[in-house]
């Protein structure tokens, strides 16, 4: 787990103003207001020695930042890196079931490759790398929900609770997928309605499309990826209620689905770094679209 917490820097000491400048600042004051016919008091309409002294903008009912205030200051978003390179050597412990509110599914998978042996975790955790980057950078606290620095796993639904205990104001789990060559292009995955068990999707479903929608616009603007072509209907889009990781959050959340590791023309653009950020960049730019509103 990784968090962004930097204290701010200390404000410089001000020097007191000599009698005389204040004498002069104060006459020239008074002269402005009467040649000018500005009002005197204060323009808030505040008595006068009543107003606070400056200080940093309070946030919108929106939570939005205050202004010139980094994009994303105050908000909090939780990556999840799919799968873990661990995952290989931990068989037993990953297939081991657990509930995902409406069933019973294995704790997580090893996840795809592509033919020459270029895993799925290695490609989400190298995208997930350059994702906390940019997000950080634009003023964001970010959760990684693993780094490679555990034996296996998250299981599912730990990955889930990790994301909900952060009260992350979006999720985006990073992933490949593993079809048949000739499927290609990219999709966003978002929550299904869901009640059953410990999963309770209604609060969440609308936030989720609309975080899926800005995702999956801003992924095919930056890395000029299509859409799936066998899944989503060209939307971009798919809707699935067989996920824990997505049934069991009670925060916004969206798996992304970057291309296909299958299909040769898809692990060209998987497999080379420049491609990687741009697909860590269109995700930022839509986490940033979403949260600003």
């Amino acid at each position: 787990m990784h968090h962004d917490d930097s204290p701010p820097a200390p404000r410089p000491r001000r020097r007191p103003a000599s009698a005389l400048a204040l004498a002069v600042s104060a006459a020239a004051v008074l002269a402005c207001a009467s040649a000018c016919g500005a009002p005197s008091g204060p323009a808030d309409g505040a008595p006068p020695g009543t107003r606070p002294a400056p200080g940093p903008s309070a946030p919108s009912a929106a939570g939005s930042a205050p202004a010139g205030a980094a994009p994303l200051a105050g908000r909090t978003v939780v990556i999840d890196p799919g799968h873990n390179p661990g995952n290989f050597a931990h068989t037993r412990e990953i297939n081991r079931p657990v509930d995902i509110g409406t069933n019973r599914k294995e704790c997580d998978t090893t996840g795809t490759s592509t033919n020459s042996g270029y895993t799925e975790a290695a490609f989400t955790l190298d995208v997930s790398h350059r994702l906390r980057t940019l997000l950080r950078e634009l003023g964001a606290t970010v959760v990684l929900t693993h780094d490679a620095d555990r034996p296996y796993g998250p299981c599912i639904d730990e990955r889930a609770r990790l994301g909900n205990a952060a009260r992350a104001d979006a999720v985006v789990s990073v992933h490949a997928d593993g079809s048949a060559a000739g499927n290609r292009g990219f999709h966003v995955i978002l929550p299904a309605a869901v009640k059953g068990g410990t999963a309770d999707t209604a609060p969440i479903v609308g936030p989720s499309r609309s975080l899926g929608v800005n995702v999956a616009r801003e992924f095919a603007r930056a890395t000029g990826s299509a859409p799936a072509n066998y899944v989503g209907g060209g939307t971009g889009l798919d809707v699935r209620e067989d996920l824990g990781g997505l049934n069991l959050s009670t925060v916004p959340k969206v798996f992304v689905e970057c291309g296909n590791m299958r299909d040769p023309k898809d692990v060209a653009l998987l497999t080379d770094a420049a491609w990687r950020q741009k697909a860590a960049q269109g995700i930022a730019a839509g986490v940033r679209t979403y949260l600003r509103g």
